[in-house]
């Protein structure tokens, strides 16, 4: 009796290494097609240093807050806005960040916490100083971005 030949190692580490890849994947794409949903339907100036920048980081926190855990929010703003040092813009995304964070973890569902991310940025200002108030910068250095 002739027994088939063994797949080769190497072909089912590839596959392995493609199936983690797509999970991985899978959550960022996620959480981009959530905020940027919301962002569009919004229709809030300042897409880059307003208060539609701040509508999108807030709601993206909020978002991974609320589904996995507000440390991971923590984690990412760490790394991708060197924890609000460096400039203004770093500075308020970092601190829309950590009001999004809470409130998507302290939302009761995902209407409430999309709702209340929307409502605080409604009682944003510029230049907010309290941690309980969405924040973007002066009009003046608004663009008209996605990002």
């Amino acid at each position: 009796m002739i027994r088939p030949a063994a797949k080769p190692a190497r072909k089912r580490h590839w596959r392995r290494f493609f199936v983690i890849a797509v999970v991985l994947g899978a959550y960022p794409a996620f959480v981009m097609v959530a905020t940027y949903s919301q962002f569009f339907a919004a229709g809030l100036p300042g897409g880059r240093n307003g208060p539609a920048d701040a509508y999108r980081h807030s709601l993206a926190s909020a978002i991974v807050a609320y589904t996995l855990s507000p440390r991971c929010v923590d984690l990412v703003t760490q790394v991708m806005e060197r924890d609000g040092q460096g400039n203004a813009s770093r500075a308020m995304d970092a601190h829309n960040n950590r009001l999004g964070a809470r409130i998507g973890a302290a939302a009761d569902s995902w209407n409430a916490m999309q709702q209340a991310v929307l409502a605080a940025v409604n009682h944003g200002a510029i230049d907010a100083r309290s941690p309980d108030q969405i924040t973007w910068l002066a009009p003046d250095a608004w663009q008209e971005r996605l990002y």
